[in-house]
């Protein structure tokens, strides 16, 4: 029993009453050094567990001359279980036999089976089993242990111990099951045993505290489960004793009623050997190797004792074993942490169970919560399992701040994390169905069992506030509720159908929220993988996902080949519903169109995103209408032509009304009109937008933009929204072009023409770049970026030498009104790019948006520096720039650096060189000649100078010229300007080699001596 005054107030454990056997609960000597093992009950002349039983039984005083004999059959047990090649219960059997005939010699066996399954490479002899105490035979294994390698079998690695470990834990669980009858009652063999492992669990050695420990604690598991039997068969006795006893006076067996009450004695009397075995391995060995300096020792006590209580939970499932688990909770190793949880998942999963776990949840409920967040992905993962199956046990357990905590990991990167999350939500949120609906006949739409559960979908989505990870929210349900997920029916219902009598309708924003799950939803069917950034790519989808996946892009195109005209016609002026839906063909089976004799839905819906084209100006949604035409301008399949025909009539009304309007707005000169303007721009938004996607070179669009631009040049008043327009436009005009020349099919003129409009339309985005719009004239830089990287010597390259009359140099002139544009646009304080007012949040998030915009400006043109496009030297003043901007743009900066050593070692160490040139004359400027050296300007050059040290890297030899020459530009920049006070004053520069003083250790030995007489020159 344990007593209660063994119970601090401080965990608030209940007693026990029913536990048969004593466990380490006194608080104050929490290492159960001062138990007493076994419970005292053992029967006169037995010895406890704890004593070895020295000289007893038949085969005492045989042992002289064994040792070596009891060596070879010790090393065939050893290696038999290693090999794991013979069957585990032949072995055992073949050990009792021995151990029958004679038990020292047997014993002996086992006990050198567990020191070399140590690892140790000492043999027990008979001489010193019989005269020496386990302290001492221990100590003498130790001196004799090998520790030059710190492995041992059940850590060393190789096929041939890859079974170890099992095998070995196999043996020990037949071992006790085959002698569960007759001799582990011997107060021999089992007592020699257990105080052998108990002894070795205590070394200082690893191996051996490793192995004994494991080896203990599945003996004790394997003891566990004869307790359990012996128990089982003690309740079957006592009910056919108390059956008998019941029966009338004439028809009672009283000679039945002896065996019965005989044979319950013998069980009682061994159920108590076999607690005492169990006490003083619970006392002597997990007591203290529960916490044990080694993770993997620690972990396989958790492991065990969660089996025993799983198996026999009547004597092990109490407070007095569950608080090991609650408090090895906090454990700082990870795997420790997954058994604590692996162990618990064991117990909760029986719902007989839930009621003795009670006092431990509310103890240990935050703990698990809290767990949720791990460091280690697995340990979280495993804690929300272990908090689904206790939501399962009861639903008033955890609080709603305690859900709370979970929901929001469906937005998990992490995926496990994430559906473990998805099932707790929907086991919290979407399992509870009303018994009536099961009875009921199955109706469809938002009289669908569905509908309820797709609007707290969307209720929950939010709530959650993170509106831009629908898909994140729908990959994390969709392995249990793809049902709900692909309900579509219900979901168009809810959209389309009017509310029924007493239900409430969705709002706007639900709506809009509906319709962006309905399309992660099709997303997820049709693609099947998550979205992106979760999950290494793509996996390889099984012929049954396969099959899946063909027979949802046929329902999906079914059902909103149908529906999806009615929607958009219900939604056409709203633009965030609109983009959404516009999404969806992508995801057809467009052949369906023609099998299922759908084609008037597919005139409806051109008609429909006809009607948006002509209705909306706004990007996205024109972009999604481009996207969609191009997705159905398939000519694969039998729509194309239906859809061709639709698409040129559109495009033919959108440019002809683009050409009248241009002509009339050009005319009207320094005043236009504003409607005029809205009219032209939007015109031309919707002809960008679709020539993104189409080729739109029939209609020549350069002409008319070129002349727009132009004009905007001239009178300076254009509207900027136009020019952006004009210039993307444009853009893809030339794209779109050079990918019918490099075709090979177009004629001589086509790429005349394409080189005339690429030259003339770089010079007019030159001419932009001094324009006094900000936006204008980063539309311009980045469309000239990649108009010189495309139009560069590498389009040659891969067998196109054809395209040699389109390269193109940009001009010095060019060259340097894009790095200014650098410089003035990039290289700035966040302050001075700021203009947001609307709150510290949103201008944290617009500083944000502006920074990534000035470093995709400054890749931009990194990118010509790597290309070769412009000359390797105009980096120096990108180089430059290295600390100061270290945290905004360090990384772009030192990969250019990287690409451009690769390309070039020594131009690369002449632009380094360059621009610490640049930086100290800049000083000089600043400072005057007689600066201070150690001033922060010219400690700073000196950084940065040794931070262009370190890119070189450790191989002189590799990087020995580009060393030299960076030397030798230093050493004569250093000596260039005389000083004006006369010769006898030091020259200006002269400080510089202070500063060149940082790349001297990059020299090779036999270059130093020639540095040194180069520098010797000037002196």
């Amino acid at each position: 029993m344990i007593a209660a005054s063994e119970l601090q107030t401080e965990y608030h454990f209940a007693q026990d009453t029913d536990t048969r056997f004593s466990s380490d609960t006194d608080f104050d000597d929490p290492d159960g050094r001062n138990a007493v093992i076994g419970k005292g009950k053992a029967k006169k002349g037995k010895k406890g567990p704890g004593e070895k039983g020295k000289g007893a039984g038949k085969g005492a005083g045989r042992m002289n001359g064994h040792h070596q004999e009891n060596g070879m059959e010790n090393v065939m047990l050893f290696e038999v279980v290693r090999l794991g090649k013979s069957a585990m219960q032949s072995v055992v059997d073949d050990w009792i036999e021995s151990y029958k005939h004679d038990r020292d010699v047997a014993l002996l066996d086992l006990i050198n089976f567990f020191i070399q399954c140590s690892g140790c490479k000492g043999v027990v002899t008979g001489e010193m089993f019989r005269n020496m105490q386990n302290s001492e035979i221990i100590r003498k294994m130790t001196e004799e242990f090998d520790e030059d390698s710190g492995d041992y079998p059940l850590t060393m690695a190789g096929p041939q111990w890859k079974k170890f470990k099992s095998s070995f834990c196999e043996f020990i669980g037949v071992l006790v099951r085959q002698c569960q009858y007759s001799i582990i009652y011997d107060e021999y063999m089992m007592d020699t045993v257990i105080s052998l492992l108990t002894g070795l669990s205590d070394s200082q050695v690893r191996a051996f505290r490793h192995t004994s420990t494991l080896a203990a604690m599945k003996l004790m598991t394997a003891l566990v489960n004869v307790a359990l039997n012996l128990s089982i068969n003690m309740d079957n006795t006592q009910r056919q004793y108390e059956a008998e006893r019941n029966k009338m006076i004439g028809k009672r067996a009283n000679d039945r009623l002896e065996l019965l009450l005989q044979k319950r004695k013998e069980l009682q009397e061994n159920q108590d050997e076999i607690e005492n075995m169990m006490n003083a391995i619970f006392k002597g060995v997990f007591v203290h190797r529960y916490r044990d300096a080694i993770a993997e020792i620690r972990a396989i006590c958790i492991e065990e004792i969660g089996v025993w209580m799983k198996m026999y939970s009547d004597a092990f499932l109490n407070d007095s074993y569950l608080k090991y688990v609650g408090w090895t909770m906090h454990d700082k190793q990870g795997e420790v942490r997954l058994k604590c949880l692996t162990a618990l998942q064991g117990l909760y999963h029986n719902r007989e169970l839930n009621a003795r776990l009670e006092l431990f949840t509310s103890r240990f409920k935050d703990r698990i919560v809290s767990m949720t967040l791990d460091k280690e992905y697995d340990v979280a993962v495993q804690a929300i399992k272990l908090l689904t199956l206790v939501l399962h046990s009861s639903d008033e357990v955890l609080t709603a701040e305690d859900c709370e905590s979970v929901y929001h990991l469906v937005y998990s990167a992490h995926r496990p994390v994430a559906v473990a999350a998805g099932e707790f939500l929907f086991k919290k949120l979407f399992s509870h169905r009303d018994p009536e609906d099961d009875s009921m006949p199955k109706r469809r739409g938002r009289q669908s069992v569905n509908a309820n559960l797709i609007k707290t979908a969307v209720f929950f989505f939010l709530e959650s506030e993170l509106h831009e990870h629908a898909a994140y929210l729908v990959d994390s349900m969709w392995d249990c509720a793809a049902e709900i997920l692909k309900d579509w029916e219900c979901m168009i219902s809810l959209l389309l159908d009017e509310p029924l009598p007493g239900e409430e309708a969705l709002t706007d924003r639900q709506e809009t929220a509906l319709i962006e799950i309905m399309l992660c939803t099709i997303r997820q069917a049709a693609e099947c993988h998550p979205p992106v950034g979760r999950g290494t790519g793509k996996r390889v989808l099984t012929a049954k996902e396969k099959k899946t996946q063909l027979d949802d892009r046929t329902r999906m195109t079914e059902i909103f080949a149908i529906a999806l005209p009615a929607l958009l016609a219900k939604y056409s002026v709203d633009a965030e519903k609109v983009t959404n839906l516009l999404q969806l063909p992508q995801f057809f089976d467009l052949e369906i169109y023609t099998t299922g004799r759908l084609e008037k839905h597919l005139d409806s819906l051109l008609r429909q995103i006809r009607e948006i084209v002509e209705k909306h100006t706004d990007t996205d949604v024109l972009e999604a209408c481009s996207k969609t035409y191009h997705a159905l301008c398939n000519e694969e399949f039998t729509i194309f032509n239906r859809v061709d025909i639709a698409r040129s009539q559109l495009l033919d009304e959108q440019v002809d009304k683009f050409n009248r309007l241009l002509e009339d707005f050009l005319q009207e000169g320094e005043d236009p009109d504003e409607d005029d303007a809205y009219q032209v721009l939007s015109t031309l938004k919707r002809i960008t937008a679709f020539h993104n996607a189409h080729d739109l070179s029939k209609w020549d669009l350069f002409t008319s933009n070129y002349k727009l631009l132009n004009t905007g040049i001239e009178n300076g008043d254009m509207p900027e929204q136009i020019v952006i327009h004009a210039l993307q436009c444009t853009h893809y005009v030339i794209l779109w072009s050079l990918a019918k020349v490099s075709e090979g099919t177009s004629k001589k003129e086509d790429m005349l023409t394409l080189r005339k409009q690429m030259r003339a339309f770089c010079l007019m985005c030159q001419r932009y770049l001094t324009s006094v719009n900000t936006a204008v004239k980063e539309q311009a830089f980045t469309i000239l970026c990649d108009l010189l990287l495309i139009f560069s010597h590498q389009i040659v390259s891969g067998g196109r030498e054809a395209l040699e009359p389109l390269v193109y140099n940009p001009e010095a002139s060019l060259q340097s009104d894009l790095l200014n544009f650098i410089l003035d646009h990039v290289f700035i304080d966040q302050d001075e790019d700021s203009n947001s007012t609307d709150g510290q949040q949103d201008d944290e998030a617009s500083k944000i948006e502006a920074l990534h915009k000035r470093r995709n400006l400054l890749a931009a043109y990194c990118k010509l520096i790597i290309y070769n496009v412009v000359e390797m030297n105009t980096g120096a003043d990108i180089f430059k720039q290295y600390m100061r901007y270290y945290n905004d743009y360090g990384d772009i900066i030192k990969e250019t650096m990287s690409k451009t050593r690769q390309i070039d070692k020594i131009q690369c160490a002449k632009t380094l060189i360059l621009s610490l040139q640049q930086l100290f004359n800049e000083m000089l400027s600043d400072l005057g000649p007689s600066f201070d050296r150690s001033s922060s300007a010219f400690c700073g050059i000196k950084e940065l100078a040794r931070r262009f040290s370190l890119t070189f890297g450790l191989d002189q030899v590799k990087t020995r010229e580009a060393i030299a020459m960076l030397h030798k530009d230093g050493i004569e920049f250093a000596f260039k300007e005389p000083n004006p006070q006369g010769e006898g004053h030091p020259p200006l520069n002269l400080a510089f080699l202070d500063i060149l003083s940082e790349f001297s250790s990059k020299l090779m030995r036999q270059d130093k001596r020639t540095v040194h007489m180069y520098l010797e020159r000037f002196m």
